[in-house]
């Protein structure tokens, strides 16, 4: 089973990443499972896969006869609930995430079909309209609507837990325990401690209950297999927190393709699955600005959730993801900052 030789290695922007598949005997099972698991559902591998390596995940692409390709995919520690959680999401949101043919929750293994075209190819392809993101988002808010009876489930599936009321111990602990933040910068985000606070006062007082924030919902992250369809997948930064702090990250990403002008229509389109409760339309805007801050902190904990760094790494070595976790955590007292919803 140990064709190497024939197989295509991208290690991206991280040449010296270590990750599992260092280890012949680690590659042998992980294959051999996602081969038996194939087996199981009728299908064969037809050739050696395409290997996608990064500190966060290790991920190959296997070509099957008479189908698409499917994709083994392992997490480390960190995340190792995603293949837990990505089963369930499959039986409790049917159509809305990718479901996998395998998961081998113990071992952090997942074996997930083609998904069709990423959302991002289809916005490369299309003509810029900036009203692309406005039906990913209300169907993104409806899925997390209907994960609230869940959160129990989720919680016991190890999906991180960070509480809106939480969110301020959270924030010195990550502060804390940052090895590359500048004293400056440590400094003024201590100075931000009580005005974080009452950012999660304000969410807090909204009412509206944690449930599964993705925490990197950008245009890789789902599939457009159909005009108007959108499958979601990639869970390995997920949290349990307040719903609104996964706006972040997709607006980030319309607004470096459109411009700020679009985010106040695909805010609306977000919140509009949320106004069901009672609540306002002016007090859900409100609340979208602590939110656009504290979605930080999911970029900041994720991070962290990379494969270890070997044993033998010098002592006074920063850990794995430990420079772009200070980024996101520096973000959060710079001029740029200000939320533009």
């Amino acid at each position: 089973m140990r064709d190497d030789a024939s197989r295509v290695v991208d290690r991206g922007r991280y040449p010296t990443a270590v990750t599992p598949w260092e280890d012949p005997d680690w590659r042998d099972a992980a294959l051999g499972w996602a081969r038996d698991e194939l087996a199981a559902h009728g299908l064969r591998v037809t050739g050696p896969g395409r290997v996608r390596l990064r500190p966060w995940s290790v991920l190959v692409r296997l070509p099957v006869a008479g189908r698409d390709a499917v994709w083994f995919k392992a997490n480390p520690p960190g995340s190792a609930f995603e293949s837990g959680l990505t089963a369930a999401l499959a039986r409790w949101a049917p159509g809305h995430v990718l479901a996998p043919l395998a998961a081998d929750a113990a071992r952090a293994w997942l074996l997930l079909p083609d998904g069709g075209e990423l959302f991002r190819d289809v916005l490369d392809r299309a003509p810029a309209d900036p009203r692309a993101w406005e039906q990913p988002l209300a169907q993104y808010a409806a899925l997390q609507r209907t994960l609230l009876p869940h959160v129990p489930a989720l919680a016991r599936l190890g999906v991180p837990g960070a509480p809106t009321a939480e969110l301020p111990d959270l924030f010195d602990r990550l502060v804390a325990e940052n090895p590359v933040l500048p004293p400056d910068d440590r400094a003024r985000l201590r100075a931000l401690r009580p005005r974080l606070a009452g950012w999660c006062a304000d969410l807090a007082d909204l009412g509206i209950a944690d449930t599964l924030d993705h925490a990197d919902l950008h245009d890789g992250q789902l599939f457009a297999p159909q005009p108007g369809r959108f499958t979601f997948f990639d869970w390995g930064d997920a949290a349990l927190s307040h719903p609104f702090c996964s706006f972040l990250v997709p607006a980030l990403a319309a607004r470096e393709r459109y411009g700020p002008d679009v985010l106040p229509r695909l805010r609306d389109a977000y919140l509009e699955p949320w106004t069901g409760g009672g609540l306002a339309a002016a007090e859900l805007r409100r609340a979208m600005r602590p939110a656009w801050r504290l979605g930080t902190l999911g970029r900041v904990r994720a991070w962290g959730r990379l494969f270890p760094a070997p044993a033998d790494e010098p002592g006074d070595a920063a850990p794995p993801g430990a420079a772009e976790s200070a980024a996101w955590l520096c973000a959060l007292h710079s001029d740029d900052s200000e939320p533009p919803v």
